[in-house]
Formats: structure tokens, sequence, C-alpha cells
């Protein structure tokens, strides 16, 4: 899912290597591949294809990891889809 993009540099993604205890949950749940394990510990391998959807947050168990689910673009995206309304993230591009 590589070919998959977001607005480079807004995604609210933030990883706590010191937390993270290597279960790879996030690795297993995250949609768009953000996630590899390496060394017995979670890595962002492509931090701006995160859609922000909060799977990986929510699936880790020591909360190694935070992300502002259901904000952004994706979400504007979905919850127009969702309404049938024009989507509008007030990021300032196109969504």
């Amino acid at each position: 899912m590589s070919s998959l993009r977001y607005l480079e540099n807004i995604v609210t993604l933030k990883l706590d290597t010191e937390k993270c205890v290597g279960c790879g949950m996030c690795a297993v749940v995250c949609p768009h591949g953000v996630f590899t394990i390496e060394e017995r510990k979670a890595q962002v391998i492509d931090r701006d294809a995160c859609i922000e959807c909060g799977a990986c947050a929510g699936n880790c168990p020591v909360e190694a990891l935070s992300v502002k689910a259901g904000v952004g673009c994706a979400s504007a995206i979905i919850n127009g889809w969702l309404t049938g309304e024009e989507p509008s993230c007030d990021c300032g591009g196109s969504c």
C-alpha cells in the first residue's frame, strides 16, 4: 500500500520506543503498513502513509503509540462519504 499517500509531515502519529515491548500488534492492525518490528521494537517505516485511524494506538498494550484518530483529511473523506457532504478537513489542501 505504499502508493497511498497522506499529506506530508502532518500526521499526529507518535511512537515511544522506550515503552514499546515489540508485540507487533501495530504492524498487524495497520492498514497501510506504517510499522515494522526490528530488534524487538516497533519502527515507523512510512509515517506519511498513516491515515490516523487509531488502530495501532488502540491495540498497543503498553500505550507506546499515540495518534489523534478522527482528525485530518482521511477522517474528512470518510465523514463525507457517510454524510454525503463535501469533505472538509480545514488543512488548506484538497481532500
